[in-house]
C-alpha cells in the first residue's frame, strides 16, 4: 500500500513501480528507510527517499528498466557489511536492496554446487552445505549478515583464501541484470566451457557498476573431518613468515588459514573474548589452522611440524587446540579483533594487500610515517598474514594525511589499496595509485558499454 509520504510527495518513478503490479517491497517512510542509508562504514550522507526490495530477478529487471528510462541513479545493497562506502547512499539515489532474494536451494552433491539468491546470507548457505557434508570455501566474521551477491560483487576474501581462494574461485554460475533491465544468465555451472568470453568474470569484483548479481551457483568443498588450530607467539614478522614457509613445506594444502594479530589487538581481543591462551608480550601472534580428512591423515602431523618450528626458534610459544571447543575458542579470539577495534571509536581503517617480501619493510616504514604525520597516532593491526592482507587501523586526527600515506606506501611497494573490501566511494580517489591509466580506461569503456547512462552505483569504484 502507498504510504502517507508517497501520497503527499508524488514521484513518477514510484507511480511507475506501483503500476508494474510486482511485489517490489517499496519503502518511502523516512524512519524505515533510515536503515538503508549506509553500510558498516557508519557514515550517513543522506536517507534514501525511495527503497526498492524486489522478491525476484524479474522484479530487479523491472526496477532497473524503469530507473534507466527515468535516468534515476541506483545504489545496490546487500547485507550492508562493506567498509568502503559502496552501499552508502548519496542524495537522490534510489536504493535497490536484494535482502528479500534470500533463496537457498538444495545442494547438488554430485556437482558439489548450490544455487542461491543474491540476498542469501553466507551463514544460511553454510548451514545448507553442512547438512550435505560440505562447506563454502569463503568464510568471514560477518557471515550472519554478509550476502552472497555483495560478496561476489566485491570478490570477498576472508580467513581461508590460503586454501580455497577468493570468492571468484567459488562462483560456478551467475545471473545478473544489466542497467537497462536486460537479464544475462550464465548458470550452467560447467567446470569446462570455452565457448567465448567467460561473462561471469565481468560481474565478480565489479562492485555492482556493470550489473546486479541476482543468483549464483557456488562451488562447494567436502567438509573436513579434522580441524586443528594452533596459536603461536613469535618475535617478529620475519619469524612469522619463516614459520609460514615451514608449515607450507610440511603440510602443503592442509594449511587452511594463517592469521596475524599484533600485540595491541591481541590484548584487547582477549579482554573481550577469553583469557589469553598465550602470555602477552610477544612481537606477534599467529593463528594457524589445518583442515583435512581424519581418515587419511596422521593426527599428529600438525603438532610435529610445530615442534620442529619451536626447536628451530621460529616461535617462542605454541598452544594447539585439543577439541572442537578449543578450536572455536581460538577463532572467537580472532573474530574479537574486529569487535575490539570497532569499540575504540572512529578509527581510520585500511584494507591493504602487500607482496609477502615487502611486508616487513612496509610495517617499519608505515610506523615511521605515522609518527611523522601524527605523533599521537596509534596503529591496530591484524589480518590474513598468509595472503598478505593487513587490516591496518589507525587512531588519529589526521585522517586524510594518514590514509594518503599508507595507501601510497602500499602502492609503491607493489601492493593494493584494497584486498577484500572493494573500492566503493572511499577508496576511489586512490585507484590511480594501483591501476594504470590503460587499466582505468578499459574499466571506463566497459562501464560505458554496459551502463551508458551511468545509472548503476555512480561514484563507486571508478569515482
Amino acid at each position: 500500500m502507498p504510504d502517507t509520504l508517497a501520497e503527499t510527495t508524488p514521484d513518477p518513478l514510484y507511480a511507475a513501480l506501483l503500476d508494474t503490479g510486482l511485489d517490489l517491497g517499496l519503502v518511502t517512510d523516512p524512519e524505515t528507510a533510515a536503515r538503508f542509508a549506509t553500510d558498516a562504514s557508519r557514515r550517513v550522507v543522506a536517507v534514501p527517499e525511495l527503497v526498492v526490495r524486489p522478491a525476484d530477478t524479474s522484479g530487479v529487471a523491472a526496477v532497473l528498466h524503469l530507473c534507466h528510462q527515468a535516468d534515476r541513479r541506483v545504489v545496490v545493497q546487500g547485507g550492508l557489511t562493506g567498509l568502503s562506502g559502496g552501499a552508502r547512499v548519496n542524495p537522490g539515489e534510489v536504493v535497490l536492496s536484494l535482502e528479500r532474494m534470500a533463496h537457498v536451494g538444495p545442494v547438488d552433491d554430485l556437482a558439489a554446487q548450490i544455487e542461491v539468491g543474491a540476498g542469501a546470507p553466507l551463514q544460511k548457505v553454510q548451514e545448507a552445505a553442512a547438512q550435505a557434508g560440505m562447506i563454502v570455501g569463503v568464510d568471514l566474521g560477518a557471515r550472519g549478515s554478509a550476502t552472497i551477491g555483495g560478496m561476489i560483487a566485491t570478490n570477498a576474501g576472508g580467513i581461508r583464501v590460503l586454501r580455497y581462494g577468493m570468492m571468484r574461485a567459488q562462483v560456478a554460475g551467475i545471473e545478473a541484470v544489466l542497467a537497462d533491465g536486460t537479464i544475462v544468465s550464465a548458470m550452467k555451472g560447467l567446470d569446462k566451457d570455452n565457448a567465448g568470453v567467460d561473462l561471469r568474470q565481468l560481474f565478480i569484483g565489479s562492485e555492482g557498476t556493470l550489473g546486479v548479481v541476482t543468483r549464483a551457483l557456488l562451488r562447494l568443498h567436502p567438509a573436513p573431518t579434522l580441524e586443528v588450530t594452533a596459536l603461536c607467539a613469535v618475535d617478529s614478522v620475519d619469524k612469522a613468515q619463516a614459520l609460514l614457509r615451514h608449515l607450507r613445506a610440511r603440510l602443503g594444502p592442509l594449511l587452511s588459514a594463517y592469521e596475524g594479530i599484533w600485540p595491541e589487538v591481541y590484548e584487547g581481543a582477549c579482554a573481550m573474548s577469553c583469557d589469553p591462551p598465550l602470555p602477552t608480550g610477544a612481537g606477534l601472534y599467529v593463528l594457524a589452522e589445518i583442515q583435512g580428512m581424519r581418515e587419511i591423515l596422521q593426527d599428529d602431523a600438525f603438532e610435529a611440524a610445530l615442534i620442529e618450528a619451536y626447536e628451530a626458534g621460529l616461535c617462542r610459544d605454541v598452544v594447539v587446540s585439543q577439541s572442537a571447543r578449543e578450536h572455536d575458542r581460538f577463532w572467537a579470539l580472532r573474530e574479537a579483533c574486529v569487535e575490539y577495534t570497532f569499540s575504540l571509536g572512529q578509527l581510520v581503517p585500511h584494507d591493504l594487500s602487500l607482496p609477502a617480501r615487502a611486508l616487513p619493510a612496509f610495517l617499519t616504514e608505515a610506523r615511521a610515517r605515522l609518527s611523522a604525520i601524527d605523533p599521537e597516532a596509534r596503529p591496530y593491526i591484524y589480518g590474513h598474514l598468509g595472503d598478505g592482507n593487513l587490516h591496518y587501523i589507525v587512531k588519529t586526527q589526521a585522517r586524510a594525511e594518514v590514509s594518503a600515506a599508507l595507501n601510497g606506501l602500499a602502492a609503491r611497494m607493489g601492493g593494493s589499496i584494497t584486498a577484500e573490501h572493494g573500492v566503493g566511494q572511499d577508496k576511489a580517489p586512490y585507484l590511480s595509485l594501483v591501476r594504470s591509466a590503460e587499466e582505468r580506461q578499459l574499466m571506463t569503456r566497459l562501464k560505458a558499454a554496459l551502463d551508458p547512462t551511468g545509472v548503476l552505483n555512480p561514484g563507486r569504484l571508478l569515482g
